[in-house]
């Protein structure tokens, strides 16, 4: 039940938060439509809701502007339910949510950039096997310069760097297949958190760019897309692909829309959530053919990644 607000909780802003999304299945709602479910029996079966109780929340978002009706259909009239700005501000909020329970609820407490032995993470991960990209996902993306004669990106360092962030789906509409990998942190050791080397498995970032770089021409041939993900800004990663001539475009999820949409694994380094390193493969339906995680041998992942992708033909 939603609650009323009391008089002395009127100034408080965690209470007027509390009041919208602090209902038990007003934030698993919120969690199913960044997910993707976005229509109300999509809703009902995958939260075991009944269907007074879904509609009377369902109605509690969107008069507090966190969702809004949209038609998908027009005889009869049906709609679905999508996130507004408002909304999609809340995935920060889910996503250190879920970390704060995989550290400290299901973990030991440790800070650690590797899955744990037996996590629920691993769970959670493979079982995007065959699940798809909610569609559209746009995220900011550092774009390597195009050669005029040939349309295709080429290795430079003119003004990568300078260049603003084009938003990029995260499965473009060509190609037979997308490799979309995740990384937690590349770039000079000053820019990193404190301690960096010491936190399992976050090293290894600069060499699985490279290493998919050095692939790149191979995958570009065989009509793969290739994109790298991680929190950092933008600018940040602009600047590393600048330094290391990075040939495909590096999407930033600073604002978590794609880590909350597929549930994917973090970890805090100093104040920053950062991604684990998984690797999946995209067939053009936007369907999930191949997962890897943990990464554990870039070299044998990329390798594994790249056999996947050439067989979506």
């Amino acid at each position: 039940m939603v609650r009323e607000l009391r008089e002395q909780d009127a100034q408080c802003s965690i209470a007027q938060a509390a009041s919208v999304i602090g209902d038990w299945w007003s934030l698993l709602i919120v969690r199913e439509v960044t997910r993707g479910h976005r229509r109300f029996d999509d809703m009902l079966r995958e939260l075991g809701i009944s269907r007074k109780i879904l509609t009377e929340r369902l109605k509690h978002l969107v008069t507090h502007g966190v969702l809004t009706r949209e038609p998908y259909q027009e005889r009869p009239v049906r709609h679905e339910y999508v996130l507004t700005e408002t909304g999609w501000a809340l995935a920060p909020t889910l996503v250190s949510m879920q970390d704060w329970a995989d550290r400290w609820l299901l973990g030991d407490g440790s800070a650690t950039g590797a899955p744990r032995a037996g996590s629920t993470e691993t769970a959670r991960v493979r079982a995007l096997l065959i699940t798809k990209i909610p569609a559209p996902l746009p995220l900011p993306a550092t774009t390597p310069p195009l050669e005029p004669a040939r349309g295709t990106p080429t290795p430079t360092t003119r003004d990568t760097a300078a260049r603003p962030p084009t938003p990029l789906d995260v499965v473009p509409d060509t190609g037979t297949a997308t490799i979309l990998f995740t990384y937690p942190s590349t770039g000079p050791a000053t820019s990193l958190p404190p301690d960096w080397n010491q936190v399992p498995g976050a090293a290894g970032c600069t060499l699985e760019n490279r290493l998919f770089r050095d692939h790149h021409p191979e995958l570009t041939a065989a009509g793969i897309t290739l994109h790298g993900v991680s929190t950092q800004r933008p600018d940040q990663q602009a600047a590393f692909a600048t330094a290391e001539e990075i040939p495909f475009p590096l999407l930033s999820d600073m604002d978590l829309r794609l880590t909350a949409a597929l549930r994917l694994p973090t970890f805090r380094a100093g104040q920053d959530l950062k991604l684990k390193r998984l690797i999946l493969v995209i067939d053009r339906s936007r369907l999930i053919r191949h997962v890897i995680f943990p990464v554990l041998d870039i070299p044998s992942a990329i390798a594994e990644a790249t056999e996947a992708a050439r067989t979506l033909r």
